[in-house]
């Protein structure tokens, strides 16, 4: 069986490009060695140089030290002795820095302070965000480089207390000098030198600590071999929680201010880490690879969670959550401190040789995140938590013209961070998903635990792993892989269903069908029919593995309906035949089994989506659903869809004549909750919805404490949104509303966030207009939620007419926030930037600005305004189809 490799290390070409460096001066005068005929590569890390590196570089190590002032106005120092063998010293040695400059552009000269090489000054340049050492200062075998530079900041996130760094995927070079590339695994010392009250931590464990006048050195212990994107440190003002389990010690770092908080969360933050350890260990029978296990909570974290190991970082608020916590957020803190934990063996144990195969690392810390939460919450239906969780984000980019594949070609890091997204995050689960259930669990582990075991502390690729699971299958694997990771999209399944005279089922078959022109692609996967009759349902496990594939076994079965999604196992487009559609709609709440009315209200949604079922009805559906709904999840789920179709996919006069229903229902759903989640998620979805007079009054008095709500304990988080939202439906008091809530924040960073998006939410909309502007310079952009909490609310709906004009000009900066941001920040910023607009007239703009743009403007960017507006071009069809 063959296996294309097209995607490990594609497209040989050159490392250099034809510029040459004799036409720049040397950074250093007076050297020993030549480099004026050296080639200049490429910006970023081209595939190419990363080959060659990866080829001639072994036994990498790298000893570092930051001076950090306590000012972020003053510049940080650094070291760094890099010592390694060289296979081949005949070329050139090309470390990656590129801190940028004033004018944004990498690589600026003037932060390289020396570079030696055996304790000897060297020559080199330092253009085009990399360090060029001529091959004649070099040895074939031990070599030790020494560089001393001033610190790139951007990667560092320096706040006016703390400063952490976060390197994902590859901006450890904006920071420091280093070959920052995946397949160069390094061992890491660390020296850092802060002021005297800050606590500190890296990967490694803390060594030793002596003073330095008023500051402290801190040394940490070598790290195990990881790559650039894991190491990390973070130093503060912070305070840390101890515990032991199981023998083994953690400690969490953080920074809040409200004790009861910390008290109420701590011990059950360490009991889950604890688990998904035990966990982990239980499954790929190898202990946890590296040694001490801390953690660090930030506030405004730009992720969830980031997998350093030894030093895993969180958003705050996602760890220590409020009295009120939702069952839907306790799982997703157990979710992701199991997906952080996973990472220690998938990602950081082993890793991916090139970030083409990122999805992998990802894909794992899902998929074992879902056996581990299973222990801790024996109460909750774990196959609806995974559909829930999973098939409506996955569909959410499937469905667009901006979707892709899982695994995806890349030439160059400097582009890695646009392959993140709900394709890797909740696709690739699905599918991982259906390759277990094709082995089988215990086969699949087998290959697994190879896998693991053969690769530790290095790299491995995905068709490292096919070749390990394939030896165990008779299964096609190399056919399964091409459909599901390797081609973007998903298939479109419909019912053939036809009865006789009394009902019974004469002919049920599936049609499978590809939406990509000109592919005729067959997707395999194992799914469950459910055929339901007289309120009793059928399952007939099926094997979807060709264009037409009959039901054997249901003829003559009285059929109410038929959904291809029986199970939650089916992934697609899912179109029902007519009888099914009006059943499901007719009877939803009859609908006894919870993982049913999730599969049934994802199909619907999907249906309503391609325009088979009115948004009108399915709102009804939702309203009449809620006060009977019994199931924490599902509530959840119909909530967001209540919200969703609210916003965006009801005109405005239907809007308004919905409104006191669906606040009456929220409203009543707060009362008889019989939990505090449930009031929780049924307040926040009234406060994000409502905009009839009585309901901003009740809103209004709640935020004033004039009225409580009993068995619901408001946070000062709840309470911050609570205004903000007044604000946005401008209440009479919304400025005296938002200086008493700012003076109401006790915790320093949370008023900074208030303080910072507070002109975002003003009425006057020449102040929106100046906090746009404020967010247009990336100085502005270094809280990257902050940015996107003020973006989102200058286009609510109830602002969106007025920020249509920003529309253009926020796509025009993608590029910018892309070059400038974290992974996640370019989709964030389109997502906040549309989800308020459900117009034709905005939807033209973004269609002006797609097509405004050459060959040359970057495929990712251009899928993501695809995937972030394919929201508002359904929205204007399916209202256009409404209003004729």
């Amino acid at each position: 069986r063959s296996f294309s490799n097209n995607h490990a290390m594609p497209k040989t070409r050159s490392v250099s490009s034809p510029l040459v460096l004799a036409f720049l001066p040397l950074a250093l005068g007076a050297c020993a060695a030549d480099v004026s005929e050296v080639d200049l590569p490429d910006p970023g890390i081209p595939i190419a140089l990363a080959a060659h590196r990866a080829e001639t570089i072994r036994n990498l190590r790298y000893e570092l030290s930051f001076d950090i002032p306590e000012s972020i106005d003053q510049p940080i120092d650094g070291r760094i002795a890099a010592r390694f063998t060289l296979e081949d010293a005949s070329a050139p040695l090309i470390f990656d820095f590129a801190p940028p400059s004033n004018s944004g552009a990498p690589g600026n000269p003037g932060f390289v302070e020396s570079v030696t090489v055996e304790g000897s000054d060297v020559g080199f340049q330092h253009v085009n965000g990399h360090i060029v050492i001529a091959p004649e200062a070099l040895d074939a075998g031990e070599n030790t480089v020494e560089i001393s530079f001033r610190a790139g900041e951007p990667a560092l996130h320096r706040n006016p207390e703390f400063l952490y760094t976060l390197f994902v995927p590859a901006l450890a070079h904006t920071v420091f000098p280093v070959f920052d590339q995946p397949d160069l695994k390094a061992r890491y010392t660390l020296d850092l030198t802060v002021p005297a009250d800050w606590l500190a931590v890296s990967n490694g464990a803390e060594a030793s600590r002596e003073p330095v006048g008023d500051r402290i050195r801190i040394r940490y212990d070598e790290t195990a071999p990881i790559p650039t994107y894991l190491f990390a440190f973070a130093a503060g003002r912070f305070q840390t929680e101890e515990a032991e389990r199981g023998g083994r010690a953690f400690r969490m770092f953080h920074r809040e201010t409200d004790t009861g908080k910390v008290e109420r969360n701590r011990d059950a933050v360490f009991d889950l880490h604890a688990t998904a350890l035990e966990q982990l260990e239980a499954y790929t029978g190898i202990p946890y690879p590296f040694g001490k296990f801390e953690f660090v909570l930030i506030p405004a974290f730009e992720f969830g969670g980031m997998e350093h190991p030894g030093s895993i970082y969180y958003r705050d608020s996602g760890i220590l959550l409020d009295e009120s916590a939702t069952q839907a957020q306790l799982l997703r803190r157990a979710s992701l401190i199991a997906h952080e934990t996973a990472h220690m063996w998938f990602g950081d144990l082993v890793t991916m040789q090139w970030f083409n195969d990122v999805w992998m690392k990802e894909v794992f810390a899902n998929f074992m995140a879902g056996k581990i939460v299973n222990p801790s919450f024996p109460d909750v239906n774990h196959d609806l938590l995974f559909l829930t969780q999973n098939y409506p984000v996955a569909y959410g980019v499937d469905r667009t013209g901006g979707t892709h594949s899982i695994r995806q070609e890349l030439d160059n890091l400097n582009e890695a961070g646009s392959l993140y997204g709900a394709i890797i995050y909740q696709k690739a689960p699905i599918v991982m998903r259906q390759l277990e259930r094709m082995l089988g669990e215990e086969t699949f582990r087998e290959g697994i635990r190879s896998y693991l075991n053969d690769f530790q502390f290095a790299n491995a690729t995905w068709l490292d792993l096919i070749e390990r699971l394939d030896t165990r299958t008779p299964i096609d694997l190399a056919a399964w892989s091409r459909a599901w990771v390797e081609e973007p999209g998903r298939p479109m399944i419909e019912t053939e269903l036809a009865t006789d005279d009394e009902g019974r089922i004469s002919i049920l078959t599936l049609v499978q069908s590809d939406p990509a022109a000109g592919r005729d692609l067959l997707w395999t996967q194992q799914i469950e029919v459910l055929v339901g009759s007289g309120g009793t349902f059928e399952t007939f496990p099926v094997e979807l593995d060709r264009e037409r594939t009959p039901i054997d076994g249901a003829q003559s079965i009285r059929a109410d309906f038929v959904l291809a999604a029986g199970g939650g196992l089916a992934y697609g487009e899912i179109v029902l035949d007519e009888a099914s559609r009006r059943y499901l709609l007719d009877r939803f709440t009859a609908l006894g089994d919870p993982l049913l009315r999730g599969a049934v209200w994802i199909t619907l949604w999907e249906e309503m989506l391609g325009g088979r079922v009115a948004t009108g009805t399915l709102m009804d559906l939702a309203l009449d659903a809620l006060p009977v709904e019994d199931t924490e999840q599902m509530v959840q789920l119909m909530l967001g869809g209540v919200g969703q179709l609210f916003w965006r996919y009801l005109s405005n006069s239907d809007r308004e004549a919905l409104a006191p229903d669906v606040e009456s229902v929220l409203r009543a759903g707060i009362e008889r909750s019989g939990t505090s989640s449930l009031k929780s998620a049924h307040f926040s979805t009234f406060y994000s919805v409502v905009t009839t007079e009585a309901g901003i009054e009740f809103l209004e008095q709640v935020w004033s404490g004039q009225v409580s709500i009993a068995g619901l304990t408001l946070s000062e988080s709840d309470e911050t949104a609570m205004a903000e939202q007044l604000a946005l439906r401008s209440h009479p008091r919304a400025s005296a509303i938002l200086d008493e809530q700012l003076a109401r924040i006790e915790n320093a960073d949370r008023r900074q966030r208030f303080e910072f998006i507070m002109e975002s939410l003003s009425a006057d909309p020449l102040d929106r207009a100046g906090f746009f502007t404020r967010i247009g310079d990336s100085a502005n952009r270094g809280r990257e939620p902050w940015v996107l909490d003020g973006l989102a609310y200058l286009n609510h709906p109830l602002r969106a007419v007025d920020s249509r004009d920003e529309i253009r000009p926020a796509l025009d900066m993608l590029r910018e926030i892309r070059d400038t941001g974290d992974i996640f920040f370019p989709q964030n910023w389109v997502g906040a930037l549309l989800r308020g607009h459900n117009t034709p007239e905005a939807a033209a703009i973004v269609r002006e600005f797609l097509d405004a743009q050459g060959p040359d403007y970057p495929i990712r960017l251009r899928r993501i305004v695809l995937q972030g507006a394919d929201p508002l071009f359904r929205s204007v069809r399916i209202l256009e189809t409404a209003g004729n």
